[in-house]
């Protein structure tokens, strides 16, 4: 189940991710030139209206018919998001999410169905005409039915939200939310979530608190603090180096595997962003736009004129009420840690198996019952998260360096999304809850790794001996 609803999450993300650099793009523009903004101007101002209402959406439709069935999935996707675009009065990201798969997926299913049986010459006429027929359809379609049906549903959310924003009850989200963030669904409650209804309240109120409600940085902040007050053996000596990753570059997936070594500070983090958000509530903090990734300078980069003393006060409660709930909590796990081996002697078989991932976790590709065999060259070796451009982007660079120092300067280490592995990836690092959803994506015989921890894995050391 866990696994369906991260693909799924994964699928959504998938679709925003690549474009979040247009939305800071709009994002700026808006908290600048509008006329609540840093530096008023009514003629550059009229660029925010057209921006969130045609290019977001349309990005978003193409990307997610891109995914289905590349470019030319995404010119019907985009073809068929004017439908929703055009027919509504709300910006249409949830309709975009609807269409561009749906053209990519129909498009799709068309060429396989008339495949081989086009007469040669007129490939290219059946091609073009086929495309345009169907994202005509799909238009009319969207603009009809999708559309309505949509709007619908997100001026209901919309006033669902305002509801429990005005119930003060807002703040109980964290306890949906920082759960869901360490079982790797952040990007699907990020950007397939909160970021549509946080779009709608811009265009009407000109900032938007759901930005804040998932990537605010103060819970995960005050949790790895602890962790360097209180820890012991490798939680404490290596929490200084998560802390500056994760609250200045904004990956915050450095931060999940010290909630999963010791769940009970899960209470820590749901308790912080439980403050943080009451915090942001009663300050009235809002951002422009979602800041990707989490990091402190996205956030103020994004927090709009006369803002950041909420936005700031936010994020430093968030912090220190993870730090004062998650610190007993740390204290007491770390009692059980041997101070010279840095081990929990209770757990240390189980332990010992989880920190040899080289053998135990090692998949073939092609055959999950059956450990990798093929000692082929290594040529490429691709890292997979979740979106593609969170910890696999910081663990490209780690890799490389390792490389380097190692003189091994001809393999080529790239980040992917998941779901979208090369098919001529030799290696395959990814997060351990990502490992099947690797294995059923990377071409057989591909050797797949997952791992706990980006930055100190032992499995670096074992790829560069077999390089």
């Amino acid at each position: 189940m866990r696994e369906r609803v991260q693909k799924f999450g994964g699928f959504l993300a998938g679709m925003v991710i690549p474009n979040v650099g247009a939305f800071l793009c709009w994002g700026l523009i808006t908290a600048f030139f509008i006329p609540t903004g840093w530096v008023p101007n009514e003629s550059l101002a009229t660029l925010v209206g057209p921006m969130i209402t045609y290019l977001l959406p349309i990005l978003i439709g193409f990307t997610g018919g891109r995914l289905v069935y590349g470019a030319r999935g995404g010119v019907v996707g985009a073809a068929a998001t004017m439908g929703v675009v055009v027919g509504s009065s709300i910006p249409m990201f949830m309709g975009a999410m609807i269409m561009g798969p749906l053209g990519g997926w129909v498009i799709k299913k068309w060429d396989e169905a008339v495949e081989g049986k086009i007469p040669t010459g007129f490939e290219m006429l059946v091609n073009n005409f086929s495309a345009g027929i169907l994202g005509m359809l799909l238009v009319l379609l969207a603009y009809n039915l999708v559309g309505p049906i949509v709007a619908s549903i997100t001026a209901f959310l919309g006033a669902a939200a305002k509801t429990i924003a005005e119930a003060r009850l807002l703040p109980l989200l964290a306890i949906l939310i920082e759960p869901g963030k360490v079982l790797f669904l952040n990007n699907a409650i990020n950007h397939g979530v909160f970021s549509p209804i946080g779009v709608a309240e811009v265009k009407e109120f000109g900032k938007s608190i759901f930005f804040l409600l998932e990537t605010n940085p103060g819970p995960g902040l005050g949790l790895l603090l602890a962790y360097w007050v209180f820890g012991k053996g490798m939680g404490k000596q290596s929490a200084p180096g998560a802390i500056i990753i994760h609250f200045f570059g904004g990956i915050h997936e450095i931060y999940f595997p010290y909630v999963l070594m010791n769940p009970l500070t899960i209470i820590g983090v749901i308790a912080g962003g439980i403050a943080a958000n009451l915090t942001f509530l009663l300050l009235n903090a809002g951002l422009v736009a979602t800041p990707s990734p989490g990091s402190i300078f996205a956030e103020l980069a994004m927090t709009p004129k006369g803002d950041f003393l909420g936005v700031l006060a936010g994020i430093a409660v968030g912090a220190a009420v993870s730090f004062l709930v998650s610190s007993p909590l740390v204290r007491r796990y770390s009692g059980n840690v041997d101070d010279q081996s840095g081990e929990d002697f209770e757990r240390a078989q189980q332990t010992v198996k989880s920190m040899k991932p080289t053998k135990a976790q090692t998949y073939d590709a092609g055959n999950s019952e059956t450990l990798a065999t093929n000692e082929r060259p290594v040529r490429k070796i691709v890292f997979a998260c979740e979106a593609g451009m969170g910890s696999s982007v910081m663990a490209v660079s780690v890799l490389k360096k390792k490389l380097s120092q190692a003189g091994k300067t001809d393999i080529l280490v790239v980040h992917s999304a998941v779901n979208e592995i090369p098919q001529d990836a030799d290696i395959v690092l990814t997060a351990t809850g990502l490992t099947e959803r690797a294995r059923q994506t990377a071409a057989p015989g591909t050797r797949i790794y997952g791992v706990q921890d980006f930055i100190n894995t032992p499995v670096y050391d074992e790829i560069i001996s077999h390089c």
